[in-house]
């Protein structure tokens, strides 16, 4: 049921092509330099990769029916050569383009989806805070209505592409009331880079994904139009699930990326590196891990592109939102839980040589943790899918 078609193995070798050009000579550069390829943008936008599933009359490729399936395959394919680019691509339509895609008016669209989609231009979603990142019910942030002006304050932590060169728009949600259970309302609010009052930070020293933007950013009073509000008012709580859900499978076809990169680079390793006068790949203690890293690599492609399918099918009207939320929660703790496995596992048999900046083991190595963290952590993940199965909650 969820093999992918010749149409999207056709559009595989294309990505695969690309990055294998474009991305894998230039990755080391790039990390050494701390360098956010901000020249590389265009390119992605030419071959189409920003606009799998915005409609042509804003940009975008999609002529019906959303294909988000395509999207995975690209951030798979961009991630098995780099995590950064493949964080930019995933970040900068599930994050950047869908939340207005989906919600917002289509002034709202003409003005910002054609550059995003060409590649000319990056939008962000404002949602984790310092106080508020698993629990993000508990957004300090806040927007007051002051005449035809939202005035926010506030703070965000942790924003992907909110601080590029070519960064247009950071999609924040903030409190803007009280419901009338006496929980806070929460919005979704637009504000375009360069507004007065919006300061990005300095970029995060991170751990790993070295080439990818990733700013704190900061709010205060600072003014918007009325018409910057995204969707309906108090509105913003469902939105950022929906977000989250596309961002979830999207999350998962990156972790799977690195785990077939892993795989095919300690494959070739073990076949090719001599110990006691054999490849090391006639060990048991190297060919049981790879064996184990092989079926890990199918499950987490299957359960990847399931949700991604489910998705495409609830899009069209045909499946239900619980079924993608569901799919989407178990796709992304598998993939990326996997994914820390094949870097333990790779890194373990290039030994010594693992632990270099020589081989591509220790990029990955670095840029594995963030998955599963990102996008809800995976205790967020066993806390969707237990409601899922109908267990009580607090």
């Amino acid at each position: 049921m969820f093999e992918l078609d010749e149409q999207h193995e056709d559009f595989r070798k294309v990505v695969r092509a690309f990055a294998e050009a474009e991305v894998a000579p230039k990755v080391r550069g790039w990390e050494q330099e701390r360098h956010f390829p901000v020249e590389l943008l265009p390119a992605l936008g030419d071959l189409g990769l920003f606009g799998l599933v915005v409609p042509e009359e804003f940009g975008g490729q999609a002529t019906g029916e959303g294909d988000f399936t395509s999207l995975c395959v690209a951030i798979e394919e961009l991630g098995r050569v780099d995590q950064s680019v493949g964080i930019t691509l995933s970040a900068g339509v599930g994050l950047g383009i869908n939340p207005i895609l989906t919600f917002g008016t289509t002034q709202q669209k003409q003005r910002f989806l054609p550059d995003l989609v060409a590649g000319r231009a990056m939008a962000a979603f404002g949602l984790t805070e310092p106080e508020a990142g698993s629990d993000a019910g508990a957004s300090r942030t806040k927007a007051v209505l002051d005449g035809d002006e939202w005035v926010v304050n506030g703070a965000k932590a942790f924003i992907t592409n909110s601080g590029t060169p070519v960064t247009s728009v950071v999609t924040v949600t903030a409190r803007t009331g009280t419901s009338d259970q006496g929980r806070p309302e929460i919005s979704a609010i637009m504000v375009p880079s360069g507004t007065p009052g919006f300061t990005v930070e300095p970029a995060y020293d991170k751990l790993g994904w070295h080439i990818s933007d990733t700013h704190g950013l900061t709010f205060e009073d600072c003014r918007v139009p009325q018409e910057n509000l995204l969707g309906e008012r108090g509105q913003g709580f469902r939105q950022f699930l929906k977000t989250l859900d596309d961002g979830r499978i999207a999350i998962a076809a990156l972790a799977l990326g690195c785990i077939r990169r892993m795989l095919d680079e300690s494959v070739a390793y073990a076949k090719t590196r001599t110990t006691f006068g054999h490849p090391i790949g006639v060990n048991q203690g190297i060919q049981f891990p790879l064996a184990d890293l092989a079926v890990k690599a199918e499950a987490a492609r299957t359960l990847t592109y399931k949700a991604a399918w489910l998705k495409d099918e609830h899009d069209a009207g045909r499946r239900s939102a619980a079924e993608v939320t569901r799919a989407a929660a178990i796709a992304k703790l598998y993939s990326t839980e996997a994914a820390m496995d094949s870097v333990r596992v790779a890194t373990q048999v290039f030994g010594g040589n693992g632990f270099t900046e020589e081989y591509p083991v220790a990029r990955f190595y670095r840029d594995a943790k963030i998955l599963e963290v990102g996008e809800g952590t995976s205790e967020v993940q066993r806390m969707v899918i237990a409601r899922h199965l109908g267990l009580p909650s607090l």
